[in-house]
Formats: C-alpha cells, structure tokens, sequence
C-alpha cells in the first residue's frame, strides 16, 4: 500500500511563504495537494502528473502557489507564497486518479496557519 507523508507546515504571518514538502513510497504518476479548513470541505489546491509537465491549481491558490514533483525523490512539493489567513487549514498529499480531484491514498496533513 502506498504511503504518503507530509512535513512543512507551521505558523506564519501573512504575505509570507512556507513550503510544504510529501513524500511517497511507490512511484505515482498524479498526485494532489488538498486543504480542508475547520467546519469546511475539503478542497483541491494543486495537483501534478505527466512527471511534472502537467499541473492544475484551485482558483484561490492561482498565481501564489506552485506544485512541483521529483518522482526520483519520490516528493511531490507545494509552494506558498504571499500566504493569506484564509489559506489556514489542514494540507493532505493525496495520490490521484490523473485528470481528477478523486484520491486514492492520503497523507495525515500537515497544519498551516496564517495569521494576520
């Protein structure tokens, strides 16, 4: 079974950046970040396949966050610049089924708060 785990969250002020950094057991041609904030769904952010060629970002995140993949490290990243309060949530590292927001494997999550 594949396994996903995902470091890099914590605590920042807004307008700063954090990266967000998942790494997975088996080689996995599409994955996906998700978020889900507290009384909220959970949302599809970034998501990557193509061996990185090929990425796709929810519209709140468009232009401030960058998803990245290196299937030889087996990582799959998220950049998050000019971070907003309304970015806080829980962040998951999903493996995807390509060309969807449909998970197969999930991460724990990794906590993000931005405060303003």
């Amino acid at each position: 079974q594949v396994q996903l785990v995902e470091s890099g969250g914590g605590s920042v002020q807004a307008g700063e950046s954090l990266r967000l950094s998942c790494t997975y057991t088996e080689s996995i041609y599409c994955l996906a970040w998700f978020r889900q904030a507290p009384g909220k769904e959970r949302e599809g952010v970034a998501r990557i396949s193509n061996g990185g060629r090929t990425t796709y970002y929810g519209d709140s995140v468009k232009g401030r966050f960058t998803i990245s993949q290196d299937n030889a490290k087996k990582t799959v990243d998220l950049q998050m610049n000019r971070l907003e309060p309304e970015d806080t949530a829980m962040y998951f590292c999903a493996a995807i089924w390509c060309n969807s927001w449909s998970a197969h494997y999930w991460g724990q999550g990794t906590q993000v708060t931005v405060s303003s």
